[in-house]
């Protein structure tokens, strides 16, 4: 088999970047490992910046996505027994975010690309990639697929990033002492926006799927066994930790899904060996507390079908030369965006005072200073 682009990888990165390649008449074949099933129920980010939603909408993919997502004008600060709303819509006029699931943005591609003839290859087994500085190929199930480049969207346990040679990529990584322990339940959100909750028991978020549907997060322990988590001891914590202020109860429901997932953020450069690209997880990781994973994938993938199509047009290499510097960019920003977040609304050490008393004295700054919120909300959307 031939085709222009082979993609390893059919999650948000790979599905969108097969889709923004057909409407430019670019060919390309997408491999994953896992079903179509296990993709389109994987339950991950739900925050889309502003820009995500227009590329979306622009690529034709984000008619369900205009009816059916949650827009938000700002998130809530809690702390200290009081509620602080960071506006959205006034301190960065025309962007917003909206709450709109992962595996809905993976079922749309799925289904569009499907529809116009896209193949894409679930449960493919052995994927190897090869000859990566010359004329590159793919192995999978006892076939070949050659290409003119290959598209590394394949996250972080993918076989794309471990096939650059040894010394090619330089590795930045820092690991949280705590997890996340995230929940989905059949319960009607308790409040319009995300709610992040920082309290001396740890940090707590409240966020939501649809209106029938509600998403929560509680800091633990790094490696936390799930089963010390009945559903009791859950709602319990997430009361504990959310109904801080007066007026406020949280509604419970039946949980229909929780999993532990620990903190990390990663980067590797460059993003690029010879005819491989990564795009998404496969090059970095940020930690889901600045809601960023999904859009910098989305970020990626605009900048590589940008270089691909002047590739295809007339030959030009510039903008796939300058691919991972210019993506690089974007992502140091979230990475420290995101890094931010973690560090002011977590609890470390029980013992640190002091480290407590700067995580409140800065909370304080940016709940009570217009521009302090401004840097926090133009990340929080995307920046332009």
């Amino acid at each position: 088999m031939r085709t222009q682009v082979g993609i390893i990888g059919a999650g948000p990165a790979g599905l969108l970047l097969s889709h923004l390649l057909r409407l430019r008449g670019i060919e390309s074949v997408v491999l994953e490992r896992r079903s179509r099933a296990y993709v389109e129920q994987r339950v991950r980010a739900g925050v889309l910046e502003q820009a995500t939603v227009d590329t979306l909408v622009d690529a034709g993919v984000g008619e369900r996505l205009l009816r059916e997502g949650l827009p938000h004008g700002g998130i809530e600060l809690r702390y200290g027994g009081a509620g602080h709303r960071i506006d959205f819509e006034e301190l960065v006029p025309g962007r917003s975010i909206t709450v709109y699931g992962q595996q809905e943005v993976v079922k749309d591609l799925i289904a569009a690309r499907l529809a116009d003839g896209g193949d894409i290859r679930f449960e493919v087994d052995d994927v190897a990639v090869h000859s990566l500085s010359a004329e590159p190929y793919v192995t999978f199930g006892g076939e070949r697929l050659d290409c003119d480049v290959i598209a590394g969207c394949d996250g972080f346990h993918g076989v794309c990033r471990p096939s650059i040679p040894a010394g090619v990529l330089t590795e930045f990584e820092r690991d949280y002492p705590f997890a996340w322990l995230g929940v989905l339940a059949r319960v009607k959100p308790s409040a319009e926006e995300l709610i992040y909750a920082r309290s001396e028991r740890g940090f707590a978020l409240h966020s939501m799927r649809s209106p029938e549907v509600s998403r929560f997060y509680l800091q633990v322990a790094a490696g936390e066994d799930l089963d010390a988590w009945p559903d009791e001891r859950i709602w319990a914590e997430l009361r504990a930790r959310l109904e801080t202020v007066p007026g406020f109860t949280l509604a419970t429901g039946q949980i229909i899904e929780k999993g532990v997932t620990p903190m990390r953020s990663y980067v590797a450069e460059p993003m690029q060996y010879g005819r491989l690209y990564l795009a998404g997880d496969a090059a970095h990781i940020v930690p889901p507390t600045g809601a960023k994973g999904l859009n910098l994938a989305v970020a990626d993938v605009r900048a590589l079908t940008e270089a691909l199509a002047g590739f295809y047009a007339d030959g030009s290499t510039e903008l796939l030369d300058g691919y991972s510097r210019d993506c690089l960019k974007r992502v140091w920003r979230a990475q420290h965006f995101s890094w931010w977040m973690t560090t002011l609304l977590h609890t470390f050490d029980s013992d640190d005072a002091y480290g407590r008393r700067l995580q409140t004295s800065y909370l304080d700054y940016v709940t009570s200073s217009a521009a302090a919120a401004t840097t926090l909300a133009e990340n929080y959307v995307g920046m332009a």
